[in-house]
């Protein structure tokens, strides 16, 4: 397919993908610190970590030059324009192309980090899904804050959040996700089966594996319900629900980082 022309169209993100459930940087960032630990051949790393991409150029090549440097761990940063949580030190280039592509992932040992985009490509009714991933250099990250990590609390705080905005979506008085939203995330619930589903490695702790699947079923249900238009004549309702989606969204996507990257470590040093 790679021989068709790359088709001029809006730029999309990998997120806005069927069927996705999780940032693609988070299932990179597994997968391809499972490449490190020699778990997993090089080559097959697109296959695992990103199923509905036709081609993939850039992450491969990045992965064994780090692997060739004595990287163990690739972990994730999910930003979002004005918040750079989890990001490391960078040019300014990295920090704006990890914002607009709201992910990322780098290696906190010798430093360095890709950033997604996605291309269709092809004719109308034969289109295809091409990921270019670029890299920038970035600085080291200690890795302490990850491994004082007390998931449980982090799920807590997530459930907690949830309740809390959800009842504020009720009294916004606007639909708080719409029909298109709860049939987007309608996969990402049947996927609480386990990380087969999900599209992860095995061998993840359980507790990582739970925070990973909550967090990316409310940052699903937030990201389709901001894409989804209410019905709703009122303006200020739809603001103030834009608003709790946004909180929701953010609160989501540091719990999915954080439990990303505590399983990643995991994969990296288990025995």
């Amino acid at each position: 397919m790679m021989g068709a022309t790359l088709a001029s169209r809006s730029l999309p993100t990998i997120g806005d993908m069927p069927h996705q459930e999780l940032p693609a940087c988070v299932r990179v960032s597994l997968w391809a610190t499972a490449v490190l630990g020699g778990r997993l051949p090089a080559p097959d790393l697109p296959r695992r970590a990103l199923p509905d991409i036709d081609e993939c150029l850039g992450l491969v090549e990045t992965v064994r030059v780090w692997a060739d440097l004595g990287e163990r761990t690739v972990l994730v940063a999910l930003p979002r324009p004005g918040d750079l949580t989890g990001m490391p030190q960078g040019p300014a280039e990295l920090a704006a192309h990890a914002s607009r592509a709201e992910e990322c992932v780098f290696v906190p040992g010798v430093g360095g980090a890709l950033v997604p985009d996605l291309e269709v490509f092809g004719p109308v009714g034969d289109e295809g899904w091409l990921s270019r991933w670029t890299r920038y250099d970035a600085q080291p990250v200690a890795t302490h804050r990850i491994e004082a990590l007390d998931l449980g609390q982090t799920e807590l705080a997530l459930r907690q959040e949830l309740a809390v905005l959800t009842e504020e979506l009720g009294r916004a008085g606007a639909p708080p996700f719409g029909a298109v939203a709860e049939r987007g995330a309608a996969g990402a619930r049947a996927a609480a089966g386990g990380a087969l589903l999900w599209g992860l490695p095995e061998g993840l702790p359980g507790r990582a594996l739970r925070v990973l699947q909550l967090a990316g079923t409310v940052l699903s249900l937030a990201d389709a319900g901001l894409g989804t238009a209410t019905a709703s004549v009122d303006a200020s309702s739809v603001s103030r629900r834009s608003e709790v989606l946004r909180r929701l969204q953010t609160s989501a996507s540091r719990a999915l980082s954080d439990a990303a990257n505590a399983a990643a470590l995991h994969l990296a040093y288990r025995s």
